[in-house]
């Protein structure tokens, strides 16, 4: 009868801890902010980066090219445009990189993607369709700017 007892407060106990790790406090404030939905999701523009068709190119203006667009993948982060861009590693898709964009629509995408050097003189390829994420995706930036000893 004690064990059963004892079992059944120890039950209690961890049932009321594990509920109370598990519940989060859902802050309207910032979900608003972040345009998220009842899910806390919201719509973005993904972008899949191919290899493009310039095969011309001398060594020195891909150098160039590339370095604007870094600058280019910068400006459209710090104005809130470009949510989480990367490259992929070597492979065999001729995938390049990706781009999730804080957009409505992939006309609105088409704007930012027009504005990368790597794509304007087709280095680059790009590859966009709506997606459907998280909106705290939006708060990766400020995130990752607290943990990158190097900046690019």
């Amino acid at each position: 009868m004690k064990k059963s007892f004892l079992f059944l407060i120890l039950f209690c106990f961890s049932t009321a801890i594990f509920s109370q790790a598990t519940e989060s406090a859902f802050d309207e404030k910032r979900a608003k902010s972040l345009n998220a939905d009842d899910y806390g999701m919201k719509q973005y523009v993904f972008c899949l980066l191919k290899t493009g068709s310039n095969t011309t190119a001398t060594k020195e203006e891909t150098q160039k090219l590339f370095e604007g667009h870094m600058t280019n993948i910068n400006q459209l982060a710090k104005e809130g445009k470009l949510v989480v861009a990367g490259p992929f590693m070597k492979n065999d898709k001729n995938y390049r990189g990706i781009y999730i964009f804080n957009a409505s629509s992939i006309e609105e995408a088409k704007t930012f993607v027009a504005t990368d050097p790597a794509v304007q003189s087709k280095l680059l390829e790009a590859e966009l369709t709506l997606w459907y994420g998280s909106a705290a995706l939006q708060e990766t930036l400020k995130i990752h700017d607290k943990i990158a000893k190097i900046k690019i």
